[in-house]
């Protein structure tokens, strides 16, 4: 089954656009916390990874295609810079909602604030700076065409 087929079927799965940006519901596994049963500080890496991972596909980006040059040359992201805040604890079967905004696309350069909410707080939050990169590790510039999906769907355009 093709990922254009997977989001037939589950339109949810990778999250949704709203107002607010780009929202990907996560659940808490007892895998994502440590023995207290708190979510586990590297855990809310990997949620955030997956909103960045899944904004990016709800604006028809894919990694696939990005790996076999499809957009005009091979090019990758690779995170540059992180500023992070734990504010407060996650904890087992707590339901999030990681929501990632696109701040500033400029050149070889992506600015993204995520925050993880639980019920409208905000639990964690972290500003990523976003290097586009060519096969040997290089910045290269973000295409056009893809810059532009990216600002239009995070309401940049006006």
């Amino acid at each position: 089954m093709s990922t254009q087929d997977t989001q037939h079927e589950w339109p949810d799965l990778a999250g949704r656009l709203t107002s607010n940006g780009h929202v990907l519901a996560v659940r808490v596994y007892y895998e994502d916390t440590d023995f207290t049963g708190v979510v586990y500080h590297a855990a809310y890496l990997k949620f955030i990874e997956r909103g960045r991972s899944d904004f990016l596909r709800v604006c028809d980006i894919h990694h696939h295609e990005l790996e076999d040059g499809v957009h005009g040359g091979t090019l990758a992201f690779a995170v540059r810079h992180m500023d992070i805040n734990f504010l407060r604890p996650a904890r087992i079967d707590d339901v999030l909602e990681v929501v990632t905004r696109l701040e500033v696309l400029k050149g070889a350069r992506l600015v993204l604030r995520q925050d993880v909410t639980r019920a409208g707080e905000i639990l964690f939050s972290a500003v990523v700076t976003v290097a586009v990169i060519q096969p040997g590790g290089g910045p290269r510039r973000m295409p056009r065409h893809l810059a532009e999906r990216l600002i239009v769907a995070s309401g940049l355009a006006n």
